[in-house]
């Protein structure tokens, strides 16, 4: 039980830079800052939380951004040289394993959006069900990828099924007690590991299957190389480590703004023209 004044410690990354192409505001990276910070904001219900916002070579409108959706009292504003993906996602991870504001830890970017009060059920169904990991996002790749062909336990709670799943992006709630068994695997991350062979080796899915890696080294391309990297990085957490679960929403909690990466199951386009 969280016993804390805050419900969950998030650390929150931002740049100004865009990444790939999002699904809406494209050209203008402030704006889909805006827009997904503001449904960050409005999907958390009656969660209180303490944010440390990780400003990476940011304009002070951006740091006004976040005070004019949180409470000045509930943020911590980190202004930061472009020091990139892989320090930031370190310092997130060493500020919520050093923080005592809450047990319960959450691991988010700039580039999500997410559905009106739906973060709460999110956070009650983590704590209820003693998860290690999860994320709020119903990522595509599970319907249309073969490596994802894998059978899924099933938890129904509130609106939504849960099934673990073998990997997400780097945006996903822990424990501060799962975050800090696991601490050397995601610090791997800021090593140039990458987000799927980082999370397979955690939840060890299809990572014993030799059926799927030769399947994947006859057609090459990215998904062999993270299956390479699971093992390069993290041999020891495959063969010795604890089995980790990761869950996953159906419905999605929140998308990626990806344009080739969105939850299946919502008109997007409407719910962003909102």
């Amino acid at each position: 039980m969280n016993s804390k004044k805050y419900d969950l410690a998030v650390a929150y990354r931002i740049y100004p830079g865009v990444s790939k192409v999002p699904a809406a505001h494209s050209d203008n990276k402030f704006a889909l800052s805006e827009l997904c910070l503001r449904s960050f904001r409005e999907s958390l219900g009656s969660l209180k939380i303490k944010m440390w916002v990780l400003l990476d070579n940011c304009p002070t409108e951006y740091e006004e951004l976040f005070l004019k959706y949180f409470p000045a009292e509930d943020l911590e504003l980190i202004r930061l040289d472009g020091i990139g993906n892989n320090e930031t996602f370190r310092m997130q991870v060493d500020i919520l394993l050093n923080q005592k504001d809450s047990d319960y830890v959450y691991f988010a970017e700039d580039d999500y959006y997410y559905l009106p009060g739906t973060f709460e059920e999110f956070f009650n169904f983590f704590r209820d069900n003693k998860a290690d990991f999860a994320t709020p996002y119903d990522h595509l790749d599970l319907y249309t990828m073969k490596i994802h062909d894998y059978k899924s336990r099933i938890i129904t709670y509130g609106a939504r099924h849960w099934r673990d799943v073998s990997s997400t992006c780097m945006t996903f709630m822990a424990t501060r007690q799962s975050l800090a068994e696991a601490r050397k695997v995601f610090l791997s991350y800021s090593r140039r590991n990458d987000d799927y062979s980082l999370w397979l080796s955690l939840t060890k899915i299809n990572v014993f299957n030799p059926v799927l890696y030769l399947k994947y080294m006859l057609k090459g391309g990215s998904v062999f190389r993270s299956l390479l990297k699971a093992w390069y990085f993290c041999w020891r957490q495959i063969m010795f480590g604890k089995k980790f679960t990761l869950w996953s929403p159906m419905p999605t909690i929140g998308t990626h703004m990806e344009s080739k990466c969105l939850s299946p199951g919502y008109k997007w386009d409407e719910i962003f023209r909102k």
